[in-house]
């Protein structure tokens, strides 16, 4: 009876020269183009003379093979191509720090200072507009008149003031808008601006990130439109 090896130990990691040992070994045992052609001559070179090899399934063979080596051609240019978007999205995404978003959330973050703004979407237009102002316990503490407004985008501007004129603090606060459409109350979809102060350049399956001041952070498709920080 053969004796087993005491010192083997299948638990052990593999070496450094192990692992670049093994790549070379797979990367042998790949079939090349070469490799096809010298299969394919000594197909053709040992056929029964009394049936030949068709001259359309050797046509399929060929094809079949040109077509696997293009498609393995195309995903690494294809990944190439991806890390070259990535890096341009990232770099296109450094330059908004400072700058303000739109963003698809009737949320917004007041500061110590200034106000917030925020865009009123209406597909037809609506009669006294209004926007409501909650803070984060949910108790209106200001409301805006915007009148009549058309179709498409309003922007609107509250200037961290509640309806006594006194300042509010720091917080989130929400924004909620109403209008008359048709001789109907109808609530309007609300966007609100943010500051963003970092991006985050993720790698790997990670995207890019806009940090928003107070409000956690956004992908960059995401933004709806990019305005100076005034």
């Amino acid at each position: 009876m053969t004796a087993i090896n005491p010192l083997l130990n299948l638990n052990t990691p593999l070496t450094n020269e192990q692992i670049e040992a093994n790549k070379e070994v797979d990367a042998q045992q790949k079939l090349q183009q070469e490799d096809f052609f010298a299969l394919l001559s000594q197909q053709l070179a040992y056929q029964d003379p009394f049936k030949p090899v068709d001259n359309s399934e050797m046509i399929a063979q060929m094809a079949s093979f040109t077509t696997a080596e293009g498609i393995t051609t195309m995903g690494t240019e294809f990944a190439g191509m991806k890390e070259v978007l990535s890096s341009s999205q990232a770099l296109q995404a450094s330059s908004l720090v400072g700058k303000k978003v739109l963003i698809p959330s009737n949320q917004g973050y007041l500061a110590e200072t200034g106000g917030i703004d925020g865009s009123i979407n209406s597909a037809t237009g609506a009669y006294g507009a209004m926007v409501s102002v909650e803070n984060s316990a949910g108790v209106v503490v200001r409301t805006i008149s915007l009148g009549d407004i058309g179709a498409g985008n309003k922007r609107f501007s509250w200037d961290g003031l509640d309806n006594a004129g006194e300042r509010l603090p720091e917080d989130t606060y929400t924004f909620n808008a109403n209008g008359t459409v048709n001789g109907q109350g109808e609530e309007l979809m609300v966007a609100s601006y943010a500051h963003v102060q970092s991006v985050s350049l993720g790698g790997g399956q990670a995207g890019v990130y806009l940090n928003l001041q107070g409000l956690g952070g956004i992908e960059l498709s995401d933004a709806i439109e990019v305005a100076e920080n005034k």
